[in-house]
Parts: structure tokens; sequence; C-alpha cells
């Protein structure tokens, strides 16, 4: 798979894509306060990231002296935030939350400082991050980002609601098998629609499984010559199954749900299936969770293809213009740190802590681990078999000029794919048809397209 990445100039038009928004801090202000031990980190706020959070002051700055300042953001907000943010190199944040998308074009235009300090102390023990996300986080021979966690995707489903009607789920289900369990347990119970899907807008957020579904389905967003192919057969066919599938049996204004809504759509009962990150399961096998026992994990749904799974981190990156390069290093090689995965599953005072939510995905030693094992039995090897076998080299059934598999890595993709991301859900709000998004869609991923031909 070839990766285009033509000049700084353009990747500078990935980082600036998104307007610069007023930072909410959650624990601590948003200003750096200029010590030498004092840092500020953005970050997402999925449930393993507000675990850090809580943990941080207790563990990292009693050890160290060096406090931390946390900007949380919702998903899109936070990678709006951090692209103006590295793109403006003004050094108010030492760290952020980047994925395996972003950070080799930061590291191309030399946003973000290498971390090689840490991948060559043996403390850390690089070999043992899964080779995978160590290459999707390196640029040029150098790792650049360090994984939080690491995940795939990966189809969950109520064992319960499925067995009471003598529905069997195989290892690796298609995509025709589930639309049929969809129509099947909605509202087998008061209140139970039949699937969860991502309807938000963002490039990050319904396109993300959308775009599996078209890899699988037989479509791409260009082929081998950058020609779009949005509104042609594979992408036409499975963006139209993905529409109505959730319309007619996923959740209830679906075109504002991404994962945390999808999450507790799932631990409440409102949902029978879901299809998304496997990070969600710690959460729904916790030891609090309504739904704890009663799930099951299994492949990504495909069609045309064997595997369909995606391939992501939330990855830590060090912005180049920060002032407390040391202090930000030491936070990184912590929190990726084997230690902070024992410190997460000892704490078992709240619902983002404790074994089953260990922010695993990125480490060989988590799933040799039989502490870990047994209490995630339900989807420790679901979990590592679906980051193993996601198809990041041949993610559908032609050749494509772009790397990712549920994204286009290129930069120009946060702008055409937002506004794709927002035809769609204008679909799935049922604002207009998926057809006319898809039209409209075409045109702006050709222009795209016409860029990277010359």
């Amino acid at each position: 798979m070839r990766r285009t990445v033509k000049t700084a100039a353009a990747v500078a038009a990935l980082a600036l894509a998104g307007g610069a928004l007023t930072a909410c801090g959650a624990g601590g202000s948003s200003a750096n306060s200029g010590s030498g031990h004092s840092i500020t980190v953005l970050m997402v706020n999925n449930p393993p990231m507000l675990e850090l959070q809580k943990l941080t002051a207790a563990n990292f700055t009693k050890e160290t002296g060096i406090k931390v300042h946390f900007v949380v953001k919702v998903e899109q907000d936070m990678r709006d935030t951090a692209s103006t943010e590295f793109a403006n190199q003004s050094g108010q944040y030492d760290v952020a939350t980047l994925s395996n998308f972003e950070i080799p074009y930061y590291a191309k235009a030399g946003w973000i400082s290498d971390m090689e300090s840490i991948a060559k102390d043996p403390s850390f023990d690089q070999s043992d991050i899964l080779p995978s996300m160590t290459d999707a986080l390196s640029y040029d021979g150098k790792v650049y980002g360090e994984p939080f966690y690491g995940e795939s995707s990966f189809l969950m489903y109520r064992k319960d609601v499925f067995q009471r009607l003598g529905i069997t789920v195989p290892a690796n289900p298609t995509w025709e098998q589930v639309a049929q369990w969809a129509a099947k347990v909605d509202q087998s119970q008061q209140g139970m629609k039949g699937i969860c899907l991502r309807g938000l807008a963002g490039w990050g957020d319904n396109l993300a499984p959308l775009t599996t579904v078209v890899n699988t389905m037989g479509g791409t967003w260009f082929d081998d010559n950058w020609n779009a192919q949005v509104n042609t057969d594979g992408f036409k066919t499975a963006a139209n199954f993905y529409v109505n599938l959730v319309r007619q049996h996923g959740e209830p204004g679906a075109a504002t749900f991404s994962f945390p809504q999808c999450l507790n759509a799932m631990q409440q009962g409102k949902v029978a299936m879901w299809y998304d990150s496997t990070a969600g399961a710690g959460s729904l096998e916790a030891a609090d969770s309504p739904v704890k026992g009663k799930v099951g994990y299994v492949a990504a749904p495909h069609d045309k293809t064997q595997q369909a799974g995606w391939l992501y981190t939330w990855a830590w990156a060090v912005e180049k213009a920060s002032k407390h390069q040391s202090d930000a290093m030491k936070f990184v090689e912590w929190a990726s740190s084997k230690q902070y995965e024992q410190l997460v599953a000892k704490d078992t005072s709240s619902s983002t802590g404790g074994p089953t939510n260990i922010p695993a995905g990125k480490r060989a030693s988590t799933y040799s681990d039989p502490t870990y094992l047994q209490v995630a039995a339900a989807f420790a090897k679901p979990t590592l078999d679906a980051i193993e076998n996601a198809p990041s080299s041949n993610p559908g059934v032609q050749k494509r000029p772009y790397s990712g598999i549920q994204f286009v890595g290129i930069p120009s993709f946060t702008d055409f794919g937002t506004a794709c991301a927002k035809l769609i859900s204008s679909a799935i709000a049922g604002s207009q048809s998926t057809d006319s998004a898809l039209d409209s869609c075409q045109k702006l991923a050709q222009a795209a397209g016409d860029k990277e031909k010359q």
C-alpha cells in the first residue's frame, strides 16, 4: 500500500482543516503553568483516558513531582483542537492523543518529537509493543508515538437474547446475517433495538465503521489512479446497506451516536448488537456493568473479504514546540507502560478501573498474563485476533493508492472525509437519500483525488 505525502504544506492542510476551539479543561487548567515540572495533556474523553486522569496525581505526580493538567474533549473536538495546535506550534499542549492516521504526517511535517529515547529504554520494553502498533506509529525508521491502547473492531451481541431466540452466531459472521439478526431481535423485548452503529458525523466517527463495510462489500474511496469511487458499485451498495440497517433496526437518534452513546445503549439493554471498537469490551465486562457476562464477541462482519476489522490506536505524541520535552516524555513512558496497566488492574473502585479495563491491545505481555486472561476471558482472544488479523495491507478487493483500513491515509481526508460524514449522517437522519449524499461526496472526493494526481 502506498502512503502519499507530498509536502509539508500538504500536511498543513490536514491540521488546518479544523478551526481553533476553546479548550474546556478537566482535571486542571488548559494553560501550561510554565513550570519545568508541569505539563498539559490534551486527550479524548473515553473511559480509559478518564481512568488515566484519575490515577495520575496519586501515582505519576507523586513519583516524579510532575503535575499534569488534562484538557479532555469529545473525539471530534479533540481532533480539531490538536490539529490546529500542532500546525501552529504554539506549545500550549505538551502531549496529545493522536492516532496512527495523524502521527506519520505530523512527523513528516516536523510537528512532533521522536520517541527514540523511550523506545530504546530497556525498562519500557518496546519489543513488547505489538509490531503492528510500532509500525503504525513510526516514520522514517523512528518511533514518533507510543500507544495508550490499540484496537480493531468486532461485533458484540447479547448472548442471552440470541439464545432465547434460537440464533447461533458463528465466529466469522457476514453482514447479511447481521441484518437478519437485527430484524429478528428488534423489539424482541421491550425497549431493545437490533443494533447500534455510529451515525455521528466525523471521519473518525461514522465513516470508520462504514468504510470497513465499504471495503468488504467491494468498494473503495479511490481506484489505483485516484479516481473517486464513492457513488459507484461496492461503495454505493455498502452505504445504502449501512444507512438502511441503522434506520430500520438501529438506535433512535442514530445520527447523534458515537462510541460513548452506543456503549451506554449496549450496557443499558437498549440494543442487542453493537459493531464498533474492541475497546468497548472492557466496559461491557466491568464489575458493575449491567450486561457483564451476557455479551458475546466475534470477528467484524464480512462480505467479499475474509477479514474486515479496522486497525487503530490512540497514542501519545509530544509537540515539538513543547518547552517541557523531558517531563512530557516521562509522562508518555509511564502512561504506556506495563506498570500503568497494573495500576488500572488494581483500581476496582470505579467502572473505568479493574482488570477488564486495562488499556490493552498494545502489548503482547498483556495477552500472556494469566490474571488478565482470567478476568478478560470473554474478549481477550477475540480482541487480539482482531488486531492481528486486521487487513492493513489489503483491506479490500482491489488495489488502492492509499493506506488505511477505516480511513484514507492522505492529509486532505480530514476535510473531504468530514464533509462526506455529514452527508452520510444527514441520510441516516432522513434529511436526504443515501444516493444523493454519495453524489455530493463523490465530487468532494474527486477534487481531493485530482490533487493527488498532480
